[in-house]
């Protein structure tokens, strides 16, 4: 299995939903991950769509806003 760490800040609050019919909860959030661009010298910005299930994402519409660093 492959592991990925990424460090960047929301670009929105977080959108908690849960299924209907199994009631579990789902979170989606889009994480704003700075590279720097060796050819131009300037930073930029990769904008990665995230997706939790369950109590992780409960948690994370609950503590996390805009802005926030994860």
């Amino acid at each position: 299995m492959n592991k990925v760490i990424l460090i960047g800040r929301l670009t929105k609050d977080p959108d908690l939903r849960f299924i209907p019919g199994s009631g579990a909860a789902t979170c989606s959030l889009t994480l704003a991950v700075d590279k720097y661009n060796t050819k131009t010298g300037q930073k930029e910005a990769d904008f990665v769509p995230v997706v939790l299930w369950g109590k992780q994402a409960e948690n994370t519409s609950q503590y996390m806003v805009k802005g926030s660093q994860i």
